[in-house]
């Protein structure tokens, strides 16, 4: 599929719509359809991170590994999102597995080619800077609050310890 024709699924994706025509053209350039049936890894961490995904179709969970706890899922990813943040800063590496919980479909976008189209125009660089640091903003939120919950931390705020959020202790016996 050429560049011209990858254009309109582009601009229907989250994180690109409201992109100029020109940077929708110039992202096309470096796309390329890719396939993941369930179970399958779409890269593993510390990999060298080449890529990244415009998920189409499907769900991908975002898994950390832990000394003998396994993968530990710290998020999951739908249709309309990204996995693959890593290509923009280096030593460009996987901070995480990427494993398919369902048959992908997504638009990959060649991390060179990004990184050059970024430096020869700074202004695409930033529009499109912006868009993933937004998208690794959401993520740490999302983590922080996975984290919350799976450590059960959310009634010890301002040292409420018991959980009684208007800080009155239950004396019930």
């Amino acid at each position: 599929m050429t560049g011209q024709k990858f254009q309109p699924v582009l601009a229907g994706h989250e994180l690109l719509r409201g992109l100029p025509e020109a940077d929708l053209e110039r992202l096309a350039s470096c796309a390329s359809w890719s396939e993941f049936p369930a179970g399958a890894y779409l890269f593993r961490q510390d990999w060298h991170a080449d890529h990244c995904h415009l998920l189409l179709r499907g769900v991908v969970a975002l898994e950390l590994h832990a000394a003998g706890r396994g993968g530990l899922v710290v998020d999951t990813v739908g249709p309309g999102g990204v996995v693959g943040l890593s290509w923009l800063v280096p030593p460009y590496r996987w901070q995480f597995d990427a494993r398919a919980l369902e048959p992908v479909r997504s638009i990959v976008l060649d991390a060179r080619c990004l990184r050059a189209a970024c430096h020869s125009d700074p202004r695409f660089g930033m529009r499109l800077t912006r868009r993933v640091a937004t998208v690794m903003w959401q993520r740490m939120r999302s983590t922080r609050l996975r984290l919350l919950d799976l450590y059960g931390l959310y009634g010890d705020r301002d040292g409420d310890r018991d959980g009684d959020r208007d800080g009155a202790a239950d004396h019930s016996a």
